[in-house]
Order: structure tokens, then sequence, then C-alpha cells
């Protein structure tokens, strides 16, 4: 018997499966590519490898790439932009997978779907051109965008906070509009999807936890490291660097003379001028397999003061068997407890104090390790996400 057809709308391409939001979505694709017969559309950064040429043979009947427009990275020019986005009160990736819809349309001409899959947030307004070609049409939240946008501008001072408070209402107004046109939203946690229903009273929010494929844990001796991993270009990781560099490391350093600092991930640029003064950090870039890089640290830190949705950085460690510290808001929507799974500390001498406490006992990063590894392999993996969507019948 055939699969009926679905189709998916992604912002970026999901492989390699590298970062949090490509492996959210390789992980609906390919619990979709077992039950449809799939076809994508996909945005791609200028002198990006082409997505085409990544997915894995077979996984999808047909794609359409859409080349994004060159955006200049240099300080002055990416000011520029985002004064104008603030003057028009346009979220900055909102603006940039704008206008292309008729591309869009192109593609779906003489299409039907009894699926239609939109990632992320930012191409939500794609519902106008998906919608007529769909029976079903499905939004997947990544992150709640207001929120997150909010919670940045907490950690934030003027004029940044100032930018963020406007970007975070605009997300507001946008989500009240757009939440209501899908059939249904996938959220991140319990958390996130009682907000999308705050936002829009109405709308059907269903849990699809963030998860990674089942791996065996590494076989990778701890070193005398604290290790954070993250897209460093991001701005919730790099406020996580700034406050760790700033308010925790002096606490840690003089009290551990030989520990080190690890970052790893990609865009390292976003967070040198933080931690360039120290050769005790050392900063390092992307990684292909960020469970094994983890796996190398006697401390998985987490220190983040904004943010939305979940954090994969907490689930690789815990796929590491890691001990991992956290901020509250780091671990927020994951299913851990504080002082089973984790160690939750926000103030900077609690959280400095918590790793201290695994630095000196191996036995209390082992338990912790062991806890977290069970848990991931009960309800953090691939298959364990998957069950949710079929319960609700996708």
């Amino acid at each position: 018997m055939p699969k009926p057809d679905a189709l998916l709308l992604a912002p970026e391409a999901p492989y390699p499966t590298v970062g949090g939001g490509a492996l959210r979505t390789a992980s609906l694709l390919a619990y979709l590519a077992r039950r449809y017969t799939l076809d994508v559309i996909v945005f791609r950064e200028p002198r990006a490898p082409d997505p085409a040429a990544l997915f894995p043979p077979g996984l999808i009947r047909d794609i359409r790439v859409i080349e994004l427009p060159y955006h200049s990275k240099r300080l002055p020019v990416r000011v520029a932009r985002n004064l104008v986005r603030y003057l028009r009160g346009r979220p900055p990736l909102n603006d940039r997978f704008a206008g292309f819809g008729r591309p869009v349309a192109d593609f779906l001409r003489g299409r039907n779907y009894e699926l239609a899959v939109v990632e992320q947030f930012w191409c939500a307004p794609y519902a106008a051109q998906v919608a007529p070609h769909a029976e079903t049409l499905l939004l997947d939240l990544h992150n709640i965008e207001s929120v997150l946008w909010s919670r940045a501008a907490s950690a934030e001072v003027w004029p940044a906070a100032a930018a963020f408070r406007r970007f975070a209402r605009a997300c507001r107004r946008l989500e009240r509009y757009w939440f209501p046109k899908y059939s249904l939203l996938l959220a991140a946690s319990a958390e996130d999807a009682r907000r999308v229903r705050e936002i829009a009273p109405g709308c059907r929010p269903e849990v699809y936890p963030n998860a990674i494929p089942l791996v065996a844990p590494p076989d990778r001796p701890e070193q005398h490291v604290l290790v954070f991993s993250g897209n460093l270009e991001y701005h919730p990781n790099i406020s996580a660097v700034r406050f760790f560099r700033t308010r925790i490391w002096p606490l840690l350093r003089g009290r551990w003379p030989d520990l080190r600092w690890r970052l790893v991930g990609r865009n390292p640029e976003g967070v040198r001028k933080y931690v360039r003064d120290d050769p005790r950090i050392e900063l390092g870039g992307p990684v292909e397999d960020a469970v094994s890089e983890l796996a190398a640290a006697q401390v998985v830190i987490v220190p983040l003061l904004a943010g939305s949705g979940t954090r994969f950085k907490i689930i690789e460690a815990w796929a590491a068997s890691r001990a991992v510290v956290s901020t509250r808001l780091g671990a927020e929507g994951l299913p851990g407890v504080d002082g089973q799974h984790l160690l939750l500390a926000d103030e900077p001498a609690e959280f400095a104090e918590a790793v201290s406490r695994l630095l000196e006992s191996a036995g209390e990063r082992r338990r912790l390790g062991q806890a977290a590894r069970a848990l991931y392999e009960q309800q953090l993996t691939w298959t364990a996400a998957w069950s949710r969507l079929e319960k609700v019948g996708i």
C-alpha cells in the first residue's frame, strides 16, 4: 500500500545533525519518513553546502532549496541591519526568512499532502502558501520566541535589553496571529505547551520532546576540565559564557589551580572576546560528536540566563553519563530532578560550590552520571520521543 504524502518546510538543513535545531528537525524527519512519502522545502545560507546532497539516500522524494541572500556578519553592518528591524518591529530571524512566498507556492503548485510540517516559528507565515495544499498543518516550535527574547532582555542592559523587549513584543503579536492558523503545534516541553495555550487560547499544542538517537556511552576517560557546548554565536549561549567567565570562573579558578574550562561548538568567534585573556580557557570549534566531546568533562556546565525550549547540551551530557551543573532556567522542561540527575544552582557562589562538590567526589559524579544516563535511555531518545507522535496520530 503506498504511503500518503507529506511536506516538511524548514529554515535550515537538518543534515549534518549538528546543533539543536538540526537535531530536532532530523528527529521529526526520520519519524515522518517511515510513514509518509516526503517532500522538503529548505533554505540555504550563501556558500553553505547543498542541502539536497546531505539527505540520506531514499529518505525523501523531492526537495526545493531556496537560496537566502548574502548578509554580512561585520559588526557595523549587523548593527545597521538590526536597527532597521528594531524600528520596523520585525524580529531578526522572522525577517531573515520572510519574503519567499513565490518559490514556496511554485513548488507546491499541483501538489497535495495529507500532512504538512513547518519547522520553527520564523517560517510560520508560510502557512499562507502551504495550507491550501495540506489536510493537516503542523507547526513545530523549537522555542517560544516571545519568551526567548523576553528572557534575553532580562540578561542584558540597555540598549540591547530595549531592542530585545521590542522583539519580544513583536513575536507575541505574531504568535497570537499565526498559532491559530495551524491544526496542531508541537512544543518541546509541557511548560512551552502551557505557554502556547496562554498566548493563543483554543490552539492545540502537544509535547514533542527534544531527543537524540540512542548512542552507546562513550569509552573516554575524564579530564580535569569543565565543558560548555553549543552554538557560540547564539545569544543565550553568549550571555551564559559571559556570566560564567565574570561571576563563576574566578571562584573556581583560584580554588582549583589545574582546572581548565573548555568551550566547544560552532562560531567560536562569538565568545572569543570573553575568554581570550586566560590560558586555562580552551576555545574550540565545531565537533562531529558532541556526546563524545562532553564525555571528556569531569563536569558539564550549563550557566544559562536566557532561553526557551529544552537544552540539547544537557541531553547530550546525560547520554555521555556525565554530571551536569545547570541554572534552573537551563534545565527547564527536562525531566531531571535536582540532586538525582543533575545539580541546579542560580547564584554564582552556589553554582561554583556545586561544581566544586562534584570535582571533589568521583563517586558523586558517577552517581549523577549513571542516573542521568538511565533517564536519557528511558525518555530522551528518538524512539521515546516518537511515541508521543504516535499517540496524537501523526
